[in-house]
């Protein structure tokens, strides 16, 4: 009796611990108004980067990097500028030429099949001698008709003609070949040597940035950044000028084997028409 009489006493005091803890809480929480917070306000005093390139929202400058540079790589710069720029005149003028050359190729051999005499073609375009396919075949038919100056050839003659046509039509094709491919070699070199010279300049820019580091004793990026991009900007124009020159060598090489080999054809087929032209009248 004595235990349960004990038991309920523990329990009635625990309740009495349990309904006045709220009031406790309550009277232990702030009633104040609150905490305000604020951003904090951005430092006044200026930070000395030690660098002297304007530094803007979007990065450094091309024009600020090239004003900066060194005399050395500004004038890698400009050299590999004019070299841009000379090989997009080429490849422009090039190609220009290429496409007429294909065109008026294209309709010589269409008068060229279309049934006239060689005499008659002959007398066509020898006086207007403008594009490779008439310059052969002027060249061997002139040569051919030397050949009846003096009278029909006899036999023993016949098989120097022969010759003489064929040399005359590759001569001639060797020299307007070479006109063909003027300047393509200029593409060559851009395309061989512009990285090269750009990797000079972003050698010697990566020099200069590390002595100003060194000079300023001081790593941070505000201060390294600048001299490196200036340097790699070397890479890149080397780059910009090489890929389009090796691009449009590479085409134009092809282009122009092409062309060769439709020429060389036409000659060996003019310098049949020609052999058969000279069997018959040295009958």
């Amino acid at each position: 009796m004595k235990t349960f009489t004990g038991l309920v006493a523990v329990v009635l005091m625990m309740l009495a611990v349990t309904l006045a803890a709220p009031s406790w809480a309550q009277t232990a929480a702030p009633t104040g108004e609150p905490a305000q917070t604020a951003p904090l306000a951005a430092p006044t005093t200026a930070v000395d980067t030690g660098s002297t390139v304007a530094i803007t929202g979007r990065g450094v400058s091309i024009f600020d990097m090239i004003e900066r540079a060194d005399p050395l790589v500004k004038g890698v710069f400009g050299l590999l500028l004019l070299a841009s720029i000379w090989s997009w005149v080429i490849i422009i003028n090039k190609g220009l030429a290429l496409a007429s050359l294909s065109s008026r190729a294209g309709r010589f051999e269409k008068v060229f099949w279309s049934g006239q005499s060689l005499d008659e073609l002959y007398a066509q375009f020898a006086a207007k001698n403008t594009h490779p396919f008439s310059a052969t075949f002027v060249a061997g038919v002139r040569e051919w008709r030397r050949a009846f100056e003096h009278g029909a050839p006899n036999a023993a003659v016949l098989a120097g003609t022969k010759d003489r046509v064929d040399k005359a039509m590759s001569v001639t094709i060797s020299r307007e070949i070479d006109a063909v491919e003027k300047s393509i070699g200029f593409l060559a070199t851009v395309a061989s040597t512009s990285p090269f010279v750009g990797l000079f300049g972003t050698v010697w820019g990566i020099m200069n940035a590390f002595t100003a580091i060194a000079g300023q004793h001081n790593t941070t990026l505000a201060v390294v950044a600048p001299g490196i991009a200036e340097a790699l900007f070397a890479t890149a124009m080397g780059l910009l000028a090489a890929i389009p020159a090796a691009i449009f060598y590479n085409r134009y090489v092809g282009e122009i084997g092409r062309y060769t080999n439709r020429l060389y054809a036409f000659s060996d087929e003019l310098s049949s028409i020609l052999s058969r032209q000279l069997d018959e009248k040295a009958r």
